[in-house]
């Protein structure tokens, strides 16, 4: 899964790491979503965009004109660079590259993704706590329902993280809020729900997750510290998701646990990877 988009040489959560998250080979494309101020879904990470544009503002207040007006694609000196985002010239909103500094409306990428060459999954996470609350899940619903992505049968849990529903994209929505996924499986059921978490809680800990949810998210460290959880979860009959992983060995290491799909911000170094080592297994 192209966790944000391919962010080999591209800025995550836009329409140029997505294109080439396709071409890299992803099977899913990972976005979060947030709400702007006159109802849209668009796909950015932070409750801010000071630290993904030139611009500053809290994301619910912002209507999606005055997100359009921004250049997106850059991080500010404060906080982390993208060491995956090759340099270029800085261009207006309205230069060529658009493709490259546009916010991202949630629209856009299910247009991408159910117009790909071969099926790609998609994998949504809402973000909260947000002013909107329960409006998320319900715009996200009405989205999904206009791309014919709500119904059919309920995707295997331990299958490949490409698996498709009919000639329809797979489509998980995940959360680290429970509160989220319970509307999400109120208003869509048949979709496949992804709880994220951090740290495993104790009462989760023999791999069971909540009504409604088929599959966990866990962070890479976890399965470095408990990698018998992955098993567990398996045994409940739920899936394993992991992020990030971004390196040879922690690939290495989420294939022998044999988690489920690998959320990476590096598609097509981490697909190599997986692809090399199975051929040697095979050999």
């Amino acid at each position: 899964m192209a966790h944000r988009g391919s962010r080999e040489g591209a800025a995550e959560h836009t329409l140029t790491a997505y294109r080439k998250a396709i071409l890299d080979g992803a099977d899913s494309l990972e976005c979060d979503v947030r709400l702007t101020a006159d109802g849209h879904v668009v796909c950015l990470h932070d409750r801010r965009v000071d630290f993904v544009s030139d611009g500053r503002g809290v994301v619910s207040t912002l209507d999606l004109a005055q997100l359009r007006a921004l250049r997106f694609g850059t991080r500010r000196p404060w906080r982390a660079l993208d060491r995956y985002r090759v340099p270029g010239p800085r261009s207006t909103p309205t230069g060529p590259d658009r493709a490259d500094t546009a916010v991202l409306t949630l629209r856009q990428l299910l247009e991408l993704a159910t117009s790909a060459s071969r099926p790609v999954g998609l994998a949504i996470e809402t973000k909260h706590p947000t002013r909107y609350r329960g409006m998320v899940e319900s715009r996200l619903v009405e989205l999904l329902g206009e791309f014919g992505l709500l119904g059919g049968p309920r995707t295997v849990p331990a299958a490949a993280a490409g698996a498709q529903i009919g000639a329809r994209p797979a489509v998980r929505v995940m959360s680290f809020a429970p509160t989220s996924l319970r509307r999400m499986h109120q208003l869509a059921p048949d979709l496949d729900l992804v709880l994220l978490m951090g740290r495993i809680p104790p009462h989760l800990r023999d791999g069971h997750l909540p009504d409604g949810v088929r599959a966990a998210g866990i962070d890479v460290g976890i399965v470095h510290r408990y990698p018998e959880y992955v098993a567990r979860a398996h045994a409940q009959g739920n899936a394993v998701y992991v992020w990030t992983v971004n390196t040879p060995d922690d690939a290495d290491m989420c294939v022998a646990a044999g988690v489920d799909a690998l959320i990476t911000d590096l598609p097509l170094g981490i697909r190599r990877r997986v692809l090399e080592g199975r051929a040697a297994g095979t050999a």
